[in-house]
């Protein structure tokens, strides 16, 4: 480990799972955090009245449909479904330049940025700018270099319009033609990442877009590069409708034949999947990511979450669609998501009964480990990615330090109380103390 040349001091650090006073961080030359405890080191940076908290990972992220935000919420013909929500993105495709990506792109990390989001899993399919050129991927990763947030670019195949059917006209930017001319752009992108910040993993969009013939070596491939794998599941009735017509079972079933496991596979939504069945996904090895905001805004439904609610890395989150930009209230909506259906109380919550942790513990720790990502905690050797929270925001006042997760989460949007920003050393948010 190189030496350190921060010392980063807040009144409080949430470390090893609680809130603790007193400590230091040591960050060291290459990003990452040297020492963390009572270090009697002069402080580089002092926040008083600041809580020092892991940066939020971001699992699943379309950068682009940021683009989409103030539109598609008005209904002249009747109520809106998923599908008439996907033609108007389809608009929005059909008008974007390889500039234009890159501009609602830089927007989208920055948001993320000043909402205590320091690394975003970038499920990217939307790929060419003109013919297979591939040139829309340079963008997003020029984008999240200059917003300075560290990013995996899930790296997205994409190769039917639906079970059985071509691509569709409007689908043609999405397109990977084949796994050679996929992995041969794979290995191009790998010489142009910002090492101290961008990473590669791999996609399938979806079962309805990936035929088996080419889901299968997909997956092992990645797993041959030890890479996260990440694909949309069972999002919407209509999926699983088509996927028993076509195949004769559900889209989880049939990937976890196709696969043989689930070992580091994660599902995004399982809105509509049964809690057994995701269950048994969750024991072959796979891990979940919920969005719930976005999943609020298509009507996609609400996930059966009691088989992984007391598993401590099962279930992560995203902000899809980026509608709106808070991780804070991705973790209070998943949460009460869950008690409207269940018509309870807390049922997220660590061994210890405690609500605001396991939510933290999705937003931070199962992100980073959904993205290979050594990052979500504050701890020797992980990127320093860290948030300042001002305990003195007007969200925060008279909320004691013991209690200050627990305030964020329920009482504030999260935007209102990041204060600085911190990804791999740099502060990429700052204020005034």
């Amino acid at each position: 480990m190189n030496p350190p040349t921060q010392i980063i001091e807040a009144d409080w650090t949430w470390f090893q799972g609680r809130m603790t006073p007193g400590l230091q961080v040591a960050i060291a030359s290459d990003g990452r955090v040297e020492d963390v405890g009572r270090l009697g080191a002069a402080p580089t940076r002092r926040f008083p009245g600041g809580c020092l908290m892991p940066g939020m990972v971001n699992v699943h992220s379309h950068a682009f449909q940021r683009g989409l935000r103030g539109l598609g919420e008005t209904f002249p013909r009747g109520t809106g479904s998923f599908w008439t929500w996907r033609n108007a993105m389809y608009d929005l495709v059909g008008q974007l330049s390889a500039d234009g990506l890159y501009d609602i792109s830089l927007v989208a990390f920055r948001e993320m940025l000043r909402a205590g989001i320091t690394c975003v899993g970038e499920f990217h399919y939307l790929h060419h700018n003109t013919g297979a050129d591939f040139a829309f991927d340079r963008a997003v990763l020029h984008a999240a270099r200059d917003a300075g947030i560290r990013m995996v670019l899930l790296q997205t195949f994409y190769a039917a319009g639906g079970f059985g059917q071509p691509l569709e006209p409007a689908q043609q930017r999405f397109a990977t033609s084949s796994l050679e001319n996929f992995w041969e752009n794979v290995d191009g992108l790998m010489t142009e990442l910002d090492s101290g910040t961008q990473q590669i993993g791999v996609a399938a969009h979806s079962m309805r877009a990936v035929p088996l013939a080419q889901l299968t070596p997909l997956y092992k491939e990645t797993r041959a590069r030890s890479w996260p794998f990440h694909i949309h599941l069972e999002e919407q009735q209509r999926e699983i409708e088509d996927c028993l017509q076509a195949h004769g079972t559900r889209p989880m079933s049939l990937l976890l034949d196709a696969l043989g496991g689930a070992s580091g596979v994660t599902a995004i939504h399982c809105t509509q999947t049964p809690a057994d069945l995701l269950r048994r996904f969750r024991d072959a090895g796979g891990g979940l990511c919920v969005c719930p905001l976005t999943e609020a805004n298509l009507g996609d439904g609400i996930p059966k979450l009691e088989p992984l609610a007391a598993d401590r890395d099962a279930v992560s989150l995203g902000t899809d669609s980026n509608a709106r930009i808070s991780m804070v209230e991705e973790m209070r909506w998943l949460e009460y998501g869950q008690r409207l259906r269940t018509e309870s109380r807390g049922v997220l919550k660590d061994a210890q009964g405690a609500s605001a942790n396991q939510l933290l513990t999705m937003a931070t720790e199962a992100g980073a480990k959904m993205l290979a990502v050594h990052a979500g905690r504050i701890e020797r050797g992980a990127w320093a990615d860290m948030a300042v929270i001002d305990t003195r925001a007007w969200p925060l006042q008279d909320v004691g330090p013991d209690n200050v997760l627990t305030g964020m989460i329920f009482g504030s949007s999260g935007n209102d109380v990041v204060a600085d920003v911190c990804v791999g050393g740099k502060w990429v948010v700052e204020r005034e103390w």
